[in-house]
């Protein structure tokens, strides 16, 4: 080779740029490498060895933990690889439960897929596993261990990413499996529902709750009133699937779709996000003015509390007393038809359409209802909705656009933002800054809330006072932030936590897509927010009206939660 920094592909010379491993070379010379247990956002693993390759020796490497060297040459195709990995899917398929019609993760299984890509028509081996139990126990994810092909995704995932640790591999050989310790059902853990795991796992050993039946069932309710809301992040993200470009603002199709299945109104969460904006940004102003319980924490995401109430109970009283924007809303939404339901109408369900796992058991928690009636009555995310939709055979791409429904049809772009890592801290400052100039607007925006980066700080003058303001996504980086700010080292007034690397367009409920591709999201609601009429919270009307009429001395006993009392430990 002339260039001391190339190598040899399938005999195309490949520029090396600063890889990390073989593999990332290899996918950027345009081969699709095939493998179970890489991901880039966590440890090499090295274990399922379908990305082997064969250098011009004959020795074969595993690309995903091969360091690239100037004047390698290799090769991915040849018959010896290939025979090989046939081996490796057949030896998996033996010990796996082949029920694929049925499987709730039929359609999107990376093992199914290759299996197909490498003509596997039968299986020689037969099943030594016998039956393994299925852990139905949480309200966000389901566990098969029949369907686990032990890569390890999962449990690098909760462990190495969000710092949570309920999973990891048991026994030896053959009898080894991912399990909780002592086998405990995970709904009895410190699992804080995130769903992240069932976002790494390439099967269905581990799927998100699926309460799509519960949705239909009351559609089908002629006495049934079924209002629903859906989350900012789902906009940006359902048309994947659909017929749409990722991070298109698919908003208006999603409600005229959910008004052909036959919701009877149907709301923006953004709404709800508003009236979280002007709670917090009044809470966070009461404590700067008396210094007490700082740095106030965002209480937006359930993952986040939920960790904080297993992991920090200490810092409980430095969360925001706010709930939800999902909650929030549900609240008034009740609130509003209490009484009140259309003639013919004998009951009021209301359903929260999430980007987010966690919040099925937000749903769930003794918080959020009116005496035994939940605020919110099912939570199904954008992926149950994507099947909904096509269940119903509807053509979304060539759906037509509709606005969602009144009395609640008004939100800011503020509330819009709140789907992205740094959107809440933005609407948050919008409000405590008085100036609403563009000028003032941008300064926030270039503050440093803005940006895909685990640890954002941000310094913001406002009045006679410099605001501290930290932005955390990934509960690892943030268990290692609270440290921080225990032992001294940092001090700020404001911190965002989102669970979710990246904020809630990459929610466990989403359509999976990597990590570059997720820019397309953010920029989708950013987008939404920059062509919206109202850019601050408190500058949309519903708010002044609803705050003078049903809120009015009721703020606090509707739109507040107190997790030091009430919380499930």
């Amino acid at each position: 080779m002339q260039n001391d920094n190339m190598i040899e592909i399938d005999g195309n010379v490949v520029l090396l740029e600063g890889e990390k491993n073989l593999l990332e070379v290899i996918r950027k010379s345009g081969v699709k490498m095939p493998t179970f247990c890489y991901h880039s956002d966590l440890s090499i693993y090295g274990a399922c060895r379908m990305c082997m390759v064969e250098d011009e020796n004959g020795r074969l490497m595993a690309s995903c933990s091969t360091i690239p060297r100037p004047g390698m040459k290799i090769r991915t195709n040849t018959a010896r690889l290939r025979k090989y990995r046939r081996n490796i899917i057949e030896l998996l398929l033996a010990n796996h439960c082949r029920d694929c019609t049925t499987c709730k993760n039929s359609g999107t299984c990376k093992l199914q897929d290759l299996a197909v890509q490498f003509g596997i028509e039968d299986v020689r081996f037969s099943d030594t596993r016998g039956t393994l139990d299925v852990d139905d126990s949480s309200p966000c994810i389901i566990r098969d261990p029949g369907k686990c092909i032990l890569c390890g995704d999962c449990v690098r995932e909760c462990n190495e990413v969000q710092n949570v640790g309920v999973i990891d591999f048991a026994y030896r050989g053959s009898k080894a499996q991912i399990s909780t310790s002592f086998g405990v059902p995970i709904g009895e853990t410190a699992c804080v529902g995130c769903g992240q795991c069932a976002s790494a796992c390439p099967t269905g050993a581990i799927i998100v709750r699926d309460n799509r039946s519960i949705v239909w069932n009351m559609l089908d309710d002629r006495k049934a009133f079924v209002t629903c809301e859906i989350a900012p992040a789902v906009r940006v993200a359902i048309g994947k699937e659909l017929g749409v470009p990722d991070g298109e603002n698919s908003m208006g199709k999603i409600v005229g779709a959910l008004h052909r299945m036959g919701f009877d109104e149907v709301y923006d969460t953004s709404t709800g996000a508003d009236f979280t904006t002007i709670e917090e940004a009044n809470e966070f102003v009461e404590r700067l003015k008396t210094g007490e319980n700082l740095p106030i924490f965002t209480s937006c995401c359930p993952a986040w509390v939920k960790y904080a109430e297993t992991r920090y109970p200490g810092i409980l009283p430095n969360l925001s007393t706010c709930k939800s924007p999902m909650q929030m809303f549900a609240t008034v939404i009740k609130e509003h038809y209490k009484g009140h339901l259309p003639e013919g109408k004998t009951k009021h369900y209301h359903v929260a359409i999430m980007p987010c796992t966690a919040k099925k058991m937000e749903a769930s928690r003794n918080e959020f209802k009116d005496g035994d009636e939940p605020y919110v009555d099912t939570v199904i995310t954008t992926r149950e909705l994507i099947k909904m939709i096509k269940e119903s055979g509807i053509v979304f791409e060539e759906c037509d656009p509709e606005a969602v429904d009144m009395p609640f049809g008004t939100m800011s772009g503020a509330g819009v933002i709140f789907g992205v890592t740094g959107g809440v801290t933005e609407a948050v400052l919008r409000k405590v800054v008085q100036d609403g100039s563009k000028a003032s607007l941008a300064t926030i925006a270039y503050s440093g809330v803005r940006g895909m980066e685990g640890v954002k700080e941000a310094y913001l003058q406002v009045g006679d006072r410099e605001i501290h303001i930290a932005v955390v996504s990934g509960l690892r980086n943030a268990s290692e932030l609270i440290e921080k700010i225990k032992s001294g080292e940092k001090h700020y007034d404001l911190v965002e936590v989102m669970a979710c690397r990246y904020g809630c367009i990459s929610g466990a409920g989403q359509p999976y897509i990597s990590r570059r591709r997720r820019v397309s999201r953010q920029k989708g609601l950013y987008d939404a927010d920059r062509t919206s009429l109202i850019k601050r919270s408190q500058d949309n009307p519903l708010m002044d009206s609803l705050y003078a009429g049903m809120l009015k001395g009721r703020e606090h006993e509707l739109l507040h939660v107190d997790y030091v009392k009430d919380g499930q430990k």
